[in-house]
């Protein structure tokens, strides 16, 4: 068995998105309390919070937009540069722990502490850009947590798989142009944010380091295992990854409310199970998921349940 470290605090749930907005508190307590259920839960590395460091963020965001979003929310803003990103008095500071912990929880996979793990934190992150917020993303989480790796671990080749329902515009534009961070999503298509067709490969350098599978509505277990059996598997063999993250949504289940793909809940211990087989050949094991979409309770917490079950098998 792999030992798993986990990450969750209540901090998290203080970012307020209000009445009827899909990415709500309740979501982490669905994960947390589910997991709870298991006969595993005790087993789990619990990995603290911590403030991130601007050095770390700065990696990926402008300087100017971080203190943007400082000096918007301390001045009583209700949301950041589009109405879906919902912020409250306190979701600079949350998002500042959603980034530390997730930093914690890279030192915690680096140090061998434990050899894989899940960041249960909000606000998400694959949607923010390097100078603007964008669907309920402040800091690109995982995106920073690459660059953190290679500047702080010297890790040298990062594989990022992404299957969230949406495409993750923020982190595929972090990484345009690098080779050294192969980055493959999966997002129905046409959807928002309207990125992430099969053509954007890339750019100079990065280009072929950019893999999309556009998927359309009413998609599910069969088109998703043909991507992973004949593409995705095969590329990341290729590209062998150091370390793997994955943008773990969870609204490609089919009774989510906000999109069109109809996933069953087993499949999100196939991918893992796969994703886990790759990093067992070239990446010790390494594997770190963190929480990007899934906003029906139920499915989000039983697709988090197969993760780490897939996880903790090893």
């Amino acid at each position: 068995m792999n030992k798993t470290a986990f990450l969750f605090d209540k901090i998290f749930q203080e970012h307020d998105t209000g009445m009827g907005h899909p990415e709500r508190s309740e979501r982490l307590l669905a994960i947390n309390d589910k997991l709870k259920s298991t006969s595993y839960y005790n087993d789990f590395i619990q990995v603290e919070k911590s403030i991130g460091d601007s050095k770390y963020i700065e990696l990926i965001h402008e300087r100017g937009y971080i203190e943007r979003v400082k000096n918007e929310i301390e001045g009583g803003e209700t949301y950041l540069d589009s109405m879906d990103t919902v912020v409250c008095t306190r979701s600079f500071e949350v998002a500042l722990y959603a980034v530390g912990g997730s930093l914690e929880m890279c030192d915690t996979i680096m140090s061998g502490k434990a050899d894989n793990g899940f960041c249960a934190v909000r606000p998400p992150g694959h949607h923010a850009e390097k100078g603007y917020a964008a669907g309920f993303c402040i800091f690109n989480n995982i995106a920073i947590s690459a660059k953190y790796l290679q500047s702080v671990y010297n890790i040298e080749r990062i594989a990022i798989v992404d299957w969230d329902v949406h495409h993750g515009n923020g982190t595929q534009h972090s990484f345009d142009e690098d080779d050294s961070i192969y980055y493959i999503s999966l997002h129905q298509y046409p959807h928002y944010p309207g990125t992430g067709s099969s053509n954007e490969i890339g750019i100079g350098k990065g280009k072929g380091y950019t893999l999309n599978f556009p998927m359309m509505a009413g998609s599910g277990d069969e088109e998703y295992q043909k991507a992973f059996d004949e593409r995705i598997i095969p590329e990341l063999e290729g590209f062998k990854p150091e370390i793997l993250l994955i943008s773990a949504g969870f609204d490609a289940h089919a009774s989510d409310p906000l999109s069109s793909i109809n996933l069953s809940t087993e499949m999100y211990y196939r991918f893992t199970r796969l994703l886990m087989g790759v990093a067992n050949n070239y990446s010790e094991n390494r594997v770190i998921g963190f929480l990007e979409g899934g906003y029906n309770l139920s499915a989000l917490g039983d697709g988090v349940e197969m993760v780490m079950k897939a996880f903790i098998e090893g």
